[in-house]
């Protein structure tokens, strides 16, 4: 996240020189997560000592889940006000093609 968005509200001094900032929200990292259309709040410590999290939704550079890597990645171009880009379809999966006939074979079991 990018704590130098208006209205964001992180700890000072946890942030990189760049003012970007990784927060684990995590079920044993934070408490009260509220993931939100304008924002993400929640409440975690840092130093020990408790803090209240407000990130609106544009200082919010991605989400992602650690145990597998998948995410969302936000930015200027994934605004709620741009409009979707079209989905390309993708193309329709050749006809399979049926194995070749042969003479069915009997075993004779005693």
């Amino acid at each position: 996240a990018d704590a130098n968005v208006a209205d964001t509200n992180v700890p000072q001094g946890y942030s990189d020189e760049s003012g970007q900032i990784t927060l684990n929200v995590s079920p044993v990292a934070c408490r009260d997560l509220c993931l939100g259309n304008d924002a993400v709040s929640f409440s975690a410590r840092f130093g020990g000592q408790p803090f209240s999290i407000y990130l609106p939704m544009d200082a919010i550079s991605l989400i992602y889940a650690r145990e597998n890597g998948r995410g969302m990645v936000f930015g200027p171009e994934h605004s709620a006000d741009a409009s979707p880009e079209p989905e390309e379809t993708p193309p329709e999966p050749p006809e399979p093609t049926p194995p070749p006939k042969r003479r069915p074979t009997l075993k004779v079991v005693k």
